[in-house]
Parts: structure tokens; sequence; C-alpha cells
């Protein structure tokens, strides 16, 4: 069995608007599984485009995109949806909490789109989440209701309720200071190194990606470094 997690092979992207121009020039690389990757580079870099396009969300490229041993490109938008939710974990900069709905619930989600188990295990399943993740006593509180550390970690939990082999973060230590970042780190490098997941965040903040497993930094749409 392959240890490939990822591999793009010659990714090309062009906006149309205003004008033809290209935003991602022949992006090709691997991650293997278990890595905890950050990619870099300056604003307008064309890190977020790339990760909208690994995340699947982005079909209109050039190249081929392979997740989990399973070539994505060409796929329809239905069964995309269906294999994010299954195989990817997604934690932004903003956590797209529900504010009315409870820390559990929130967390359940994904889990009871996917529709596996019953609510009674996802229930559960949420539940160990949270308490892994040092949270398990918000769980019954509004997610308006606790504060912004703890909503991300939250965040990260529901990104764990499928068992996803593959995390994507945007910018997800964004809005942290520094003692909820270091946490946040800690717990993504827990979760590669423990429990063999493949992380790739995007994120401005060096000092994170220098203490993850390898950097890709980009320049003008391509990349300069890996």
């Amino acid at each position: 069995m392959s240890n490939i997690a990822l591999k793009a092979n010659h990714i090309n992207k062009y906006f149309l608007t205003p004008e033809k121009f290209q935003v991602l020039n022949e992006v090709s690389f691997e991650i293997n599984k278990g890595e905890f990757v950050s990619v870099i580079g300056k604003s307008g870099c064309g890190k977020s485009t790339m990760l909208y396009i690994l995340s699947t969300m982005d079909t209109d490229y050039e190249g081929t995109l392979a997740l989990n041993g399973e070539t994505v490109t060409g796929k329809k938008q239905n069964e995309l949806a269906a294999f994010r939710n299954e195989h990817l974990g997604f934690v932004f900069q903003f956590h797209y909490l529900l504010p009315d709905f409870t820390c559990l619930k929130n967390v359940m989600i994904p889990a009871l789109r996917l529709g596996k188990l019953s609510y009674q295990e996802i229930e559960h399943n949420a539940y160990e989440k949270l308490k892994k993740l040092g949270v398990a006593e918000q769980a019954l509180k509004p997610a308006s209701q606790i504060s912004g550390g703890q909503q991300q970690r939250v965040a990260i939990a529901r990104a764990l309720i499928n068992e996803p082999a593959i995390i994507m973060g945007d910018e997800p230590t964004g809005n942290l200071d520094s003692k909820n970042t270091a946490i946040v780190f800690d717990i993504f490098k827990q979760l590669a190194n423990e429990h063999d997941k493949t992380i790739i965040t995007v994120t401005h903040d060096n000092d994170f990606a220098a203490k993850s497993d390898r950097v890709i930094e980009m320049l003008d749409g391509k990349i300069i470094k890996q």
C-alpha cells in the first residue's frame, strides 16, 4: 500500500477576470501519510487557491490530484462531496461553528451527515473527541458562549469526527493568541505522530510552520521550496 497521502501533479490554475491570469504554475509535490506540512508564502502567492484545489472544492484546474491513493480529478461534484465528508477534515481561521448549537452538536454534524453510525454512537464519539481536546466540560454550552481558543478546539474535534485521513487547515491559528496557537500546534503534532493523520496547513505564522515536519514555500504561484 502506498505511503503517499497526497500527490499533486502539474497543477495549473487561471483566473479569467478581469483578464486571464495564471495563479498556480506547474505545482507538483507529494505528502506522505502522517506528515505535518505547512505551506507558507506572501499574501497573493497562491497558497489558499492551492488549498482550495487540494480540498477538492475547486475543480477548475489543469493537472491531476490524488488523495488517499484515489485520483479525484474528474470526479463529479456529488462524488467529491461524499469523498470530502469521509476522507478530509477542515479547520479554518474562523471556526464556523453554529453559535446556537451546543459544542457537542456542532461536532456531531459531519458524522450525522455521513450517516454511518447511530445517533448514540456519534454522540459518544463527539464527546470523546471533545475530551481528547480538553474541552469536554464545554460540551453542552452553546458554541457562542466559549472562548475563541476553545471554539477552535471544538472546530478541530468537528474536523476529526469522521476519522479523516487528511486534515487541511487554512490559517488555523490566524485568530488565536500565542498560548492557543501553541495548543493547536501540539494537537496537530500529536494527530500526525500518534494517529497517523496527514496535516496540511496554510499559514502566515513562520514560527508555527518552522516547527512542523516540512515547509512548502510558494512565490508567485510556484513552489520554490519543499
